[in-house]
Parts: structure tokens; sequence; C-alpha cells
């Protein structure tokens, strides 16, 4: 999947003009993990400009290569099953009306196995009824945790713990709060999704 990059309200950081950090949190995005495999989602452009999130990195390099470091940990060494990591991340970018997470992982999500009609749910904010109780409780808690003002009483923690477990919730409850902060960025840099038109921009709410 190949997309041109737009870096909204920043200008693309342009390959060959960044200085040493960037070019080390660059060379860390580009060959690292992400890089592995089959390319479900461009991070790159024709130029080599970073798509999505990963340009705004480049203007603070070591708060952003913290933060692409927790995003790479959470792809690829949290216990999350892939399915219910990108159902997850999903349900983030259905809360936060988010453009580009949505066209990255749907990509992955169909990988994983996630059907066309759960992917439409999940569009959607509906629950894309999975028949696997886990998953099921795994979206359910990512709904709530994702959602501004939702009530985490004793007793919603008690049924989420027992169904899923202290490991996953902490699990699910940190890939909440980064990709909701990468939706937050994007929004504040106005970044669209790879040949998005300008309709497709993250609501500016």
């Amino acid at each position: 999947m190949s997309g041109t990059a737009s870096g909204g309200r920043l200008p693309l950081a342009h390959p060959d003009r960044l200085s040493s950090e960037q070019r080390a949190l660059y060379e860390e995005i580009t060959g690292g993990p992400r890089a592995a495999g089959p390319q479900l989602f461009a991070l790159t452009d024709p130029h080599g400009h970073l798509n999505g999130p990963f340009n705004a990195m480049l203007s603070s390099p070591r708060l952003g290569g913290a933060l692409q470091a927790l995003g790479s940990a959470i792809r690829y060494s949290s216990k999350l099953p892939p399915r219910v990591r990108e159902s997850a991340i999903l349900a983030v970018a259905t809360v936060w009306d988010c453009a580009f997470e949505r066209y990255a992982h749907e990509a992955v999500g169909r990988a994983a196995g996630l059907t066309e009609d759960e992917l439409r749910a999940l569009r959607e904010g509906v629950d894309p009824g999975f028949a696997d109780p886990f998953e099921h409780a795994a979206w359910s808690a990512v709904s709530t945790l994702a959602t501004p003002g939702q009530e985490l009483d004793d007793t919603w923690y008690a049924a989420a713990r027992a169904a899923l477990g202290e490991a996953i919730l902490f699990e699910l409850s940190t890939l909440v709060g980064y990709y909701a902060t990468l939706a937050l960025q994007l929004r504040l840099f106005g970044v669209p999704a790879p040949d998005a038109t300008a309709t497709d921009r993250p609501n500016q709410r």
C-alpha cells in the first residue's frame, strides 16, 4: 500500500536534511520492526518523507523516540493477540475520529483476521459482535477506557479484571493512551491519511 505523505501544518522533513538526532529516530522508525515483513501501510511516501504521526516525532526527536519506542512495544512486545490489539486501536480511532489510524490499522486488522463486517462495526462505534468472549471483553473495556467521562467504578473493574486479567488491562490502557496521544497530535497538526481528501481530515473539536 502506498500513499503520498502530508505533514498538515508541519513541513515534511526530508531524509537528506535531518539532524543527527532526527536521522537516528528516522532510522529507528524505518528500519525497526515496523519495516519488517509485509508493508500493510506505508511508513514513508515515495520521496522518503515519514507518513502520519512519525513526521511530527522528528520535531522533538528525544521525546519522539521515546514515544515511537512505546508504540513499537505495544505493537510487537505485548501479550495482546493481533485481533484484540487491532480492534482496540480501531476503537480508539473511532472515539477520536482519526483518519490516519483508520487508514493504517484497518489494513493491519484485515491481515490479523478482522472481517469487513467487524471493521465496519468498529468504524461506526457499535458492538462488533465478537464471538470470542475474551475479544468482546477487550473491545468493551477499550470502548469504556477511550471514552471521556466513563465511570470506572469497583464493579466495572472487578468484571473487567475477571474477564481479562490485570496484565491485559494494563496493556490495553497503555494502548488507549498511546493511540489517543497520536490522534491528538494528528489533529493538532492537521495530518490526514495519505491520499485523503480534505473531508477526511480529523475533526477539529
